[in-house]
Parts: structure tokens; sequence; C-alpha cells
């Protein structure tokens, strides 16, 4: 299987983590302001932190895909592993998309529209020289099986 980008992880932390930092120092501040009880609070975030400090790049190098003769292969999670199958004739269109700091990071999310909306998918963290190559190949494999359907 091929891996994304393990820059994810950075990007991943930017844009998650610092929430959980904010609610942390909000629930010491009203601790310490409002009522002791609060600390319950500020811990609760801080865990919630610092196991989501631990498992993003767990969830980054668990990402992976491959493209075979006739579908592309998409895998992710080691507890809860979800391995799709998407097979080329049932593409319909495909989207890459980057948000600012996917683009600072020189990131892409690629993202499959199927023929049925539940199997829709997507691949966060290709490099975007990836992306791009890649929605090209998957474009032209789903015209080329969607016209011998």
């Amino acid at each position: 299987m091929n891996s994304v980008s393990p820059a994810l992880t950075l990007v991943r932390y930017l844009g998650e983590l610092p929430w959980w930092v904010i609610f942390a120092v909000v629930g010491a501040v009203l601790a310490v302001r409002v009522s002791p009880w609060w600390w319950f609070g500020a811990a609760f975030f801080l865990v919630l932190f610092l196991w989501r400090l631990w498992l993003i790049p767990a969830q980054v190098r668990l990402l992976g895909w491959r493209e075979t003769e006739d579908e592309l292969l998409l895998t992710r999670g080691r507890l809860w592993h979800r391995f799709t199958v998407v097979p080329y004739g049932r593409i319909q269109f495909v989207d890459v998309t980057a948000g600012p700091v996917e683009r600072a990071f020189g990131l892409k999310k690629l993202k499959l529209h199927t023929a049925s909306a539940t199997t829709d998918t997507t691949l966060p963290g290709l490099t975007a020289a990836e992306a791009d190559a890649l929605r090209e190949r998957l474009t032209v494999m789903a015209r080329e099986r969607m016209s011998g359907l």
C-alpha cells in the first residue's frame, strides 16, 4: 500500500489540538474564579488533548491506498479497520480539495464520488502533485470502465 504524507500529522495537530488546549485553559480559569469543580472539566480536556496527541500519528501511519487494474484500494485504522474497494466503473467524479493549512504544507485531499452516495470516500494527506496525478488516472480509468457498462 502507498502511504500518505507524514506532514498530515502536523496538519491535523494544527487543526485540532489548539481547541483542546483552549477548552482546558477555560476550564482552569473557571475553576480558579467560579468553582473548583471546573478542574474536572479542565482535566477532561487535557486528557483528550494527550489522547489525540498520541492517536493522530497512529491514524496517519495507517492511511494507505493502492491502484490495481480494476479498482482503487483504500485502508485506514487498526482497531476499527476499514478496507474499501472502489471499482473504477463506479466512480462518477473525483474532487481534489485543500484547505489553507493543507495548502501551506503542500497537501491535498482526494474525494471519490461513486454511484452510491453511501460509498463515497476520501483520501487525505496526498502531496499536491500526487493528488492531481491520481485524480487524472482515476478519471481516465473511470471513463474507460463506464463506457463498457
